[in-house]
């Protein structure tokens, strides 16, 4: 084939195939530089719901978050299913000011501790967390926390609550 001879489409498709093997690239090299955090999770065995809520929280302490964030957390119920346990968490967070103390609006991440019935008691409890108002599952180690999304969460409900004429 001559140079010239790629249709328009073509080489639009090659550029864009390029850029994302760049992207990927770039985030392979950021990920094996930066990874992500995590931590040694309890077992089945060991598990307790006061346990729970707290290695949500050691787990938490990984994530990077400007300080003026406040957070806390609470047990929400236990679901118990034909193949395991289900504990429910909430964490809620705020960015309480001097002029304004009491926050307008809070984000809450939610989170699931699973327990196996069928497998090792000696395996570490499966855990999930969901933002509220999302539905993509997040894992612990598999996800890098991003400040911006309890940012989205609050704006939206501002943004929500001044819309509303009372």
């Amino acid at each position: 084939m001559e140079k010239g001879s790629f249709s328009s489409n073509t080489v639009e498709k090659s550029i864009q195939i390029t850029e994302d093997a760049i992207y990927a690239a770039v985030k392979t090299l950021e990920d094996l530089e930066n990874p992500v955090k995590n931590i040694q999770w309890t077992t089945c065995k060991d598990f307790t719901v006061d346990l729970g809520r707290q290695q949500i929280e050691e787990y938490i302490s990984t994530w990077e978050f400007h300080e003026s964030w406040l957070h806390w957390s609470d047990y929400l119920e236990k679901e118990d299913l034909e193949f395991s346990v289900r504990y429910h968490y909430r964490v809620r967070w705020s960015i309480p000011t001097s002029r304004k103390p009491i926050p307008r609006a809070t984000a809450c991440v939610y989170f699931l501790i699973e327990i196996s019935k069928i497998k090792p008691k000696s395996l570490p409890v499966e855990v999930f967390f969901v933002l509220e108002s999302n539905r993509y599952v997040h894992r612990p180690g598999k996800s890098r926390f991003r400040e911006k999304w309890l940012k989205d969460i609050i704006e939206s409900k501002i943004i929500l609550m001044n819309s509303i004429n009372f």
